[in-house]
């Protein structure tokens, strides 16, 4: 089966005044219809940069560049702005992090919703209408009708991320992106959330892309991972195996980090990876997570790793044996 999305060596490179800031390097992923894939890692590691370079909607500056990169049989990267104006809210729309900051506050919801329709399906706005208030009854708002008249002030926050998938949803795109759409709500609200995005994915068979940090959200939502760390993918495979025996360091040690109930003893600290995500600014050689990692060598700043694959469908971006790293991951997970 060929994939829905399809991205070969995609970059992001930024020009800073201490030189280039690369972003996001040369990445590989593809997204199956009906299928999950979740981009994992710490913040400043190019989860969201990879989404907006997807929808191109990156900053002024910033320059994409990619090898491959096509949706279905599209290729985006031959697509001029006004063609692809046409794919976004279409073909693929985006759940963006903050809904407060992505609506606009001077129009009402049934107006941006409608705008959404209007724009790529030619109706009327009686039928545009219609499509606003089944989806906002779709993502579990009740009196949609009425809603549509409101304001994004009017609305609390999980009612305006529901407005912001029933948006995403007006024109029954095959690929949505959401970009951490859980990560201003409340621990009740992010699980209502979280449950009505897979309900709707299985009823309308998109392929999406989930951005976050939360692993527990990984276990519940996702089909295969894409752990990314300084812009690269570090580990890439299905999400059991991913939780099951980790290979790269990286992952082990963000696997690490969750609390598991039982197991951290009172007084004690939980574990965390130490240091920060490194600024990828000029040339970049080696490793990049060996300044926080346990198992450093020599190789390692000198080496430019490539994913290696010991299984079918598994890659991993390390010099450590692939034996080496299951039992370290299974150290971890103990």
């Amino acid at each position: 089966m060929s994939a829905l999305l399809q991205a070969e060596n995609l970059s992001v490179d930024i020009p800073v005044p201490g030189g280039v800031l690369h972003a996001v390097r040369r990445v590989n992923f593809n997204v199956n219809q009906g299928e999950t894939l979740c981009l994992v890692g710490e913040s400043g590691c190019g989860k969201s940069l990879t989404a907006l370079a997807i929808m191109d909607l990156l900053p002024h500056k910033a320059r994409r560049s990619a090898q491959k990169l096509s949706l279905a049989e599209t290729d985006l990267l031959a697509l001029r702005y006004r063609q692809m104006a046409d794919i976004r809210g279409n073909q693929m729309s985006m759940i963006f992090q903050d809904p407060m900051t992505s609506l606009n506050p001077a129009y009402t919801i049934g107006d941006q919703l409608m705008e959404i329709f209007l724009r790529h399906r030619k109706s009327s706005r009686a039928q545009a209408r219609d499509r606003a208030v089944f989806l906002l009854e779709k993502v579990g708002i009740t009196a949609a009708g009425s809603r549509l008249k409101q304001y994004p002030h009017q609305l609390s926050g999980g009612l305006r991320q529901r407005v912001m998938i029933a948006m995403g949803l007006m024109c029954e795109p095959a690929l949505i992106l959401a970009d951490e759409p859980t990560t201003a709500l409340d621990v009740t609200i992010q699980g209502q959330i979280l449950h009505l995005l897979a309900d709707l994915q299985r009823e309308f068979q998109m392929g999406m892309i989930l951005i976050t940090h939360d692993l527990g959200v990984v276990a519940r939502v996702a089909d295969r991972v894409a752990v990314m760390y300084a812009g690269q993918i570090v580990e890439t495979g299905d999400v059991h195996r991913i939780f099951e025996s980790p290979l790269h360091p990286y992952t082990q040690g963000l696997l690490a980090c969750v609390p598991v109930p039982g197991k951290i003893g009172r007084n004690k600290h939980l574990h965390s990876i130490p240091g920060i995500v490194p600024a990828p600014i000029g040339d970049l050689v080696g490793c990049s997570f060996r300044n926080r990692c346990s198992h450093t060598m020599d190789i390692c700043a000198s080496d430019d790793q490539r994913l290696k694959a010991p299984a079918l469908a598994r890659g991993y971006r390390c010099v450590l044996d692939p034996e080496v790293c299951r039992r370290n991951g299974q150290m971890v997970a103990a």
